[in-house]
């Protein structure tokens, strides 16, 4: 299998392009694979996931650390996954481990890695840690200083106060991540679910607030938001549920533990067939409306709908997300007339 990442070498790009184009990457689907079974990554690499990343933390078991470093280096060198973004998840500043792991991973495969997953982020001054890490050792390899991306992940009540001072604590920053099970456990919430709603809070969405405000320092940066797993593997209707949750909200998508849960991850974060094909014909008649040719209208009957500029900006939101999903109209006549 050959790699499908259409992307020139790292020396060839302007970091700046490059953490652009990282950003703007769909990531409806992110799997997350320990990197100490090699098994598992190599059923990764065929998975038609958005990003998939190679997990050196809470996956991974203290003794096997090394091991999982040198799995992970060799296998970003025999590459061969077919998510377009390849990602590792480090190790958190509270252990002895994550400094090794940039130094190996970025230092011997660097230029085979899209960005690295920062999890238990409290303040911001722990990416920028991880940033003034990350340019010595991509100077040191030869690689430009910038172009990797990093994720910073929220997992505890401290780093979801300072959310908006880690979604604006380095250029690299990609996304905001939702680590519930750690922040359930730093709340104290009464479940031992992970991504289920606690027993006894009906009606509404105990995780709402942590939700919002996530999303929310992610839009206001030009970040994008993604969502934590689902850890009951075989409950798809489980899954669906909770992405469904937070698609709806807005975030960009969510990790995915198995494959059994990939087809309902990229359907969940894709928009409908009706909603895309509406969103392109607003688009459509909104561009007409507006233009000399249309009578330079600012507003315009659509079906029962009076369009204005916020409607075209609702539905180049369901446009990008659908086009970068592979969707197209059902029907021409819906763009053209």
């Amino acid at each position: 299998m050959t790699d499908a990442r259409q992307v020139p070498p790292p020396s060839a790009q302007d970091p700046v392009a490059r953490i652009a184009d990282l950003r703007a990457r769909p990531r409806r689907t992110v799997l997350a694979v320990p990197g100490s079974s090699v098994r598992m990554i190599d059923k990764a690499r065929g998975l038609p996931v958005d990003e998939v990343f190679l997990d050196l933390e809470d996956a991974v078991a203290g003794p096997a650390k090394d091991e999982a470093r040198e799995n992970v280096v060799a296998a970003l060198h025999t590459g061969g996954f077919a998510a377009p973004t390849v990602v590792v998840r480090v190790n958190a500043w509270d252990t002895e481990y994550t400094v090794r792991d940039v130094t190996e991973v970025v230092g011997r495969a660097g230029s085979k890695v899209d960005a690295l997953l920062l999890p238990k982020v409290r303040s911001a001054s722990e990416v920028v840690a991880l940033d003034l890490v990350l340019t010595q050792v991509e100077k040191a390899a030869g690689l430009p200083a910038g172009h990797i991306g990093i994720e910073p992940q929220i997992e505890d009540a401290l780093g979801l106060t300072n959310i908006t001072g880690i979604a604006t604590s380095s250029p690299r920053v990609l996304t905001l991540v939702f680590g519930p099970a750690d922040f359930m456990a730093s709340v104290g919430m009464r479940t031992l679910t992970v991504g289920e709603q606690p027993e006894g809070y009906t009606p509404g969405d105990a995780y709402h607030h942590v939700l919002m405000s996530i999303l929310v320092a992610a839009r206001a940066h030009g970040l994008q938001a993604i969502d934590g797993p689902f850890l009951k593997v075989r409950d798809e209707e489980g899954f669906r549920r909770a992405a469904a949750r937070t698609a709806a909200l807005g975030f960009d998508g969510k990790w995915v533990l198995h494959p059994s849960q990939v087809d309902a991850g990229n359907e969940v974060f894709s928009p409908r067939q009706d909603e895309f094909d509406k969103a392109e014909g607003i688009l459509a008649a909104y561009a007409h409306s507006t233009s000399v040719e249309g009578g330079a209208r600012g507003a315009v009957m659509f079906g029962d709908e009076m369009l204005d500029e916020a409607s075209r900006k609702m539905a180049l939101v369901v446009s990008a997300r659908g086009r970068a999903a592979g969707m197209t109209v059902s029907d021409p006549t819906i763009t053209n007339g």
